[in-house]
Order: structure tokens, then C-alpha cells, then sequence
């Protein structure tokens, strides 16, 4: 076993690229030797609790989460694609003198494809950067810094170096080349174009910016996700939050970090090792992070069912694409019932009930349908505590899949099930009889982040697509409605565009959180606030429908707004 400090061996940097070797994330207790059981494999610590262990290939098998658990494969989470200061009492509040916030001493953090750093909207008027640090763990490099783990760091004075020169790539070699990073950090902390009348909402604060390596093809091939879909792995964001934490500490100032990326094949409550680690998190002083409801609310990509105790079991009808391709499904059971399942494919081929045993794997194959299904199987899922059936589809045979969910037990008789988020699967590809609901992607069930859906600002409309609560415990999620609906954004080809999506009211959200650190921490208002004090005032501050109930599966606590944060404020002083 070959421990790895804070500056990599070159052996371990391969192995956090290659393909040749699978991540896992096991349990750490201090003692390397337990992870003696994969021969020649590497590891790094991503907290006190768990390690990252790359693992040569050969040594991972089929039966890898019976072996070992759910929890040890990365979870892959996507980008969410798809009049704001107004609608958010921002300008309001500008034009009061003591209130005339713009993020200024604050960081914005932003994990995501980078971002194009040559923007005018990202330079002060001495046309140097308001990137404080740029990490790109996608450049493979051998000389790592002390203070990251992989890929390459770049100060603001080598972005300075290379702004000032007529082939500025040559110097710092990070591009966006998706465009997605650079949209999120120009909505949350773009300058202001008057002639295009576009502004950032934290125009004054700086950036902390970490593009994520693309998630590695042979984790890609195991949640049965095609290798052309960006897509990023756990570890990565871990490791990208630990960046932010030791990079803003370091410059002493309060940090507000934009989380606009999500997964579908989760629990969807606050028990993941990610989401418990983001709700831990969230607790720490001068930090703030903001999450993205995701758009999947009307995508027909959540099933939920209870079991007919008449008949014993819910019918759930899948509809599989002509084009499909690979695809993973999880079913989540609630505890303490046991749930078990048969199988009929569109060409009529019956399997029989599986049965629920503890932590199996079960190969299922057809004689009329080239199609081949893994299925694993834990009756007690180690995080969460509740049962988790994971299919992983190989070949997808095109048409009406039925899957009977039989029930055992006296008290809880419910589950869902989902499937990909958008990007990893067909849209063609749904449930029948799917239901909108605890459709607000992972990371955005975390308790402790803020949460936010998108609305229309020009109607008070909720964006259709946007996620829908609760969580699947039943915790409040979306947390608050922030402008989501055609948004103007750079582009990478220097201008600007209309954007639509979670991922752009998380930006919002993620500004909006800037200056409240700003008013609180800079401005010695409110030396000591975190996540949860944001939160709150967000909260407080909310904008509400007197006909509506709150807070609700759509909306959260309502609609963000600045002034009326400041305005509860003083009349509760």
C-alpha cells in the first residue's frame, strides 16, 4: 500500500486519471492495512472518515456492492441546464446608502467546467482578473502544489501574467470549453454592461473557480452512462470543497459556493456520504453553499408506489426508447418494509420474484431480448437503512417493461424509483404513471445547503421543469425561489446569451448569499454567520402568496428577496 500525502507520488497522479483503475471510496480508520485487500492499489484521504483507493480494474467484479456496499462507487452528478436583480429587490436595496451591497471582501466559489477567464465581465477596469484562484484538476500535471491534489493551481498573478499577453492560453492553459462554469460565475458575480444591460449580482466580489476532471470512462461504463456525457464524480467535488475551504482561509474572507450540478441515482434524502458531508459543511463559519433543485419535475423520470396490501404487490410500467442506450434504475424502499420484484419484458418474457436477500447480485437474462440486467440487491443499505434494488441495463430491449413490487411487512409498504437525470438518459425513456414529486436532485437534498428552484420573474411562475420536494424523508427541499427563467449570461464567445434552469437560479441564490456575507461578516453586522444563518434570513426575508401555503413541495418558502430580508430586520429591531 502506497500512502499519499498532501504532494502526490506521479504513480498516484496517473491513477487519478487512468482508466486502468477504478476509484472507490472506503471507510478509513487510520489503519492503511485495511485496504490491503486490493493488492497494488493507492489511496488519498477525502476526510477523517473515508479515503479515495484506486484500484487496478481487473480487481473489481460484479459483485462489488455485495462485497462491499452501495456507497464505495462514486455517485456522477451532471451539469443542470436549461430582470433578476429587480425581481430580487437587489437594485431596491442598492439605492439605500448603508445597504449598497455588491459582494465586495467576498469570495465566490464556483465548481463547475471552468471558466473563460479572458471575459471582460471577470476583469476590473485595470483589466486584471477578479479571479483570486483557478484550480483545473482537468491538467495532468507531475508538479503538484502543496494545497491541491491533482491537475494544476493558477494565482491571480499568473493570470494576470498571462491576460497581459497576446497568447494568454500559453501561459494559463484552463479554457471552459462547455460554457456552463462561466455562466454560473457571470450570473453570480459578472460586472455590470450597462449597454447590454446585464449585471452579476456580487459584481464587486472575486472568484474562487475549480473545473472538475470528467468523471473517468470505466465509472462511467459501471452506472451504465455513456462516455460522450459530461458528467463528474464525488470524489472530485470533495476534494474541489476541500480546495475552497483551505484557499479561503488562507485569504481570511467569507466564501459563497455555487453547487449547480446533480444526481438522480441517489437516496434522495440527507444520508448519502456527499450530502452529509455538504450538511456537515454547512455548519462552518464564513462558508455559505447554495445547491440547484435540478429540472426534472416534469421529465417522468420518478415512479412512486405502495403496495396494494389486497393484491400484494404495485404494478410500475417503464417505457424504454427505440434509441436508448445503457441505463442504470434505482428502487428505494422504505424502512422497515421488504420489497421484492419480477420482471416482464415488452416481448412478454416473465422472470420470476426475486427474492430480498442480504447484499446479493443477480444477472438477469432473455431469451427473445438481447437485453441483460444486473441487479443488486441491499436489504439494508448502509447509509440510509432502507433497501435499495439497483438495475443496471445493458442493451435495453425498446418498449413497455412491467416491474411487480411485492411488499413484506406490516408498517411501511412505499418506495420509489428513479431513473437518470437529463443528459444521461432519453427523454423518451419514462415511467407511465410517473409523479412529479421528490424530483429536487441530490446534491439539493442535503438538509443543510440552500436549495433553489427557478421561477419566471416576469410572471411569478414557477419554471415547469424545476425539481419538486419534498425529500424522500419528508425534509423541506426546495429551500427558496430565485429567478430562473431567461436569464442573460456570457457566453464563451464573449457576449451574451438567454439561459433557463435550477442551474441559474442557484447562481442567483449563490450572489445573493455573497452579499448577505458581505453585510454580515465584512460590514461587522453579523460577524458570525454560516449556511444556516443565510438560510434564515432568506427565509425570514421570503417573498409569499397570500392564497398559498407555505412552505410547499414548489416553492419552498417562497420567493427570494433582498429588500424585504432587510426590511423584516428592521421592523423585528
Amino acid at each position: 500500500m502506497i500512502y499519499m500525502g498532501c504532494i502526490m507520488a506521479v504513480e498516484t497522479g496517473e491513477r487519478i486519471y487512468s482508466n486502468q483503475y477504478f476509484d472507490l471510496l472506503l471507510p478509513y480508520n487510520g489503519d492503511p492495512s485495511v485496504f490491503d485487500i486490493f493488492p497494488n492499489s493507492t489511496y488519498k484521504l477525502l476526510s477523517a472518515n473515508y479515503a479515495v483507493v484506486y484500484v487496478p480494474k481487473e480487481q473489481i467484479t460484479n459483485n462489488i456492492i455485495a462485497q462491499l456496499g452501495y456507497l464505495v462507487i462514486p455517485t456522477l452528478s451532471g451539469l443542470i441546464n436549461q430582470r433578476s436583480l429587480e425581481a430580487s429587490g437587489i437594485t431596491r436595496t442598492r439605492g439605500i446608502p448603508t445597504l449598497n451591497l455588491r459582494g465586495n471582501g467576498v469570495l465566490i466559489g464556483i465548481v463547475d467546467t471552468g471558466i473563460d477567464y479572458t471575459n471582460p465581465v471577470f476583469l476590473n477596469a485595470d483589466h486584471s482578473t477578479r479571479i483570486a484562484a483557478l484550480w483545473d484538476q482537468t491538467i495532468i500535471d507531475e508538479n503538484y502544489a502543496s494545497n491541491t491534489y491533482y491537475g494544476m493551481e493558477f494565482t491571480r498573478e499568473q493570470i494576470n501574467k498571462a491576460l497581459q499577453s497576446p497568447n494568454p492560453y500559453e501561459i494559463v492553459p484552463s479554457r471552459d470549453e462547455i460554457g456552463h462554469g462561466t455562466m454560473i460565475a457571470g450570473i453570480a458575480a459578472g460586472n455590470e454592461v450597462s449597454e447590454r444591460n446585464f449585471a452579476g449580482v456580487a459584481p464587486d466580489s472575486e472568484l474562487i473557480i475549480v473545473k472538475l476532471k470528467p468523471a473517468k470512462n470505466i465509472i462511467k461504463d459501471f452506472w451504465r452512462i455513456s462516455e460522450n456525457v459530461v458528467c463528474f464524480q464525488e470524489n472530485d467535488i470533495q476534494f474541489a470543497l476541500m480546495y475552497f475551504e483551505a484557499t479561503a482561509n488562507k485569504l481570511g474572507r467569507p466564501l459563497s459556493i455555487c453547487l449547480a450540478l446533480g444526481s438522480s441515482l441517489t437516496s434522495h434524502d440527507d444520508t448519502s456520504r456527499m450530502n452529509t458531508g455538504l450538511s456537515g459543511f454547512s455548519e462552518t463559519f464564513n462558508f455559505v453553499i447554495t445547491t440547484a433543485a435540478g429540472n426534472e419535475g416534469n421529465a417522468r423520470r420518478h415512479y412512486f408506489g405502495k403496495i396494494d396490501p389486497i393484491i400484494g404487490y404495485n404494478k410500475v410500467e417503464l417505457s424504454v426508447s427505440e434509441q436508448e442506450g445503457n441505463f442504470s434504475m434505482e428502487l428505494w424502499g422504505d424502512a422497515p418494509g421488504l420489497f421484492a420484484i419480477d420482471i416482464k419484458s415488452p416481448s412478454g418474457e416473465y422472470i420470476p420474484k426475486i427474492l430480498p436477500r442480504k447484499n446479493e447480485n443477480y444477472e438477469v437474462s432473455f431469451i427473445f431480448e438481447k437485453t441483460n440486467i444486473l441487479i443488486d440487491y441491499q436489504v439494508v443499505e448502509a447509509q440510509s437503512g432502507d433497501q435499495l434494488i439497483l438495475f443496471r441495463f445493458t442493451d435495453p430491449a425498446p418498449g413497455i417493461w412491467s416491474f411487480n413490487v411485492y411488499g413484506k411487512g406490516d408498517i411501511s409498504q412505499s418506495f420509489h424509483v428513479w431513473l437518470p437525470m437529463e443528459g444521461f438518459i432519453s427523454d423518451d425513456t419514462y415511467f407511465i404513471s410517473s409523479d412529479p414529486y421528490t424530483t429536487t436532485l441530490s446534491l439539493g437534498n442535503a438538509d443543510g445547503p440552500i436549495t433553489a428552484t427557478a421561477y419566471n420573474a416576469a410572471d411569478d411562475s414557477l419554471y415547469l421543469n424545476a425539481g419538486r420536494g419534498y425529500t424522500r424523508s419528508m425534509n423541506i427541499k426546495p429551500t427558496i425561489a430565485a429567478p430562473g427563467v431567461d436569464i442573460l449570461s456570457p457566453s464563451l464567445e464573449q457576449s451574451f446569451r438567454l439561459v433557463t434552469g435550477t442551474s441559474a437560479a442557484a447562481a442567483h441564490t449563490a450572489g445573493v448569499a455573497a452579499l448577505l456575507l458581505e453585510w454580515g461578516i465584512v460590514k461587522g453586522n453579523m460577524p458570525k454567520m454560516n449556511t444556516i444563518n443565510v438560510k434564515f434570513l432568506m427565509i425570514h426575508g421570503a417573498r409569499r402568496d397570500l392564497k398559498t401555503t407555505y412552505p410547499n413541495r414548489e416553492w419552498g418558502y417562497g420567493i427570494l428577496d433582498v429588500f424585504n430580508i432587510f426590511d423584516s430586520l428592521r421592523q423585528s429591531t
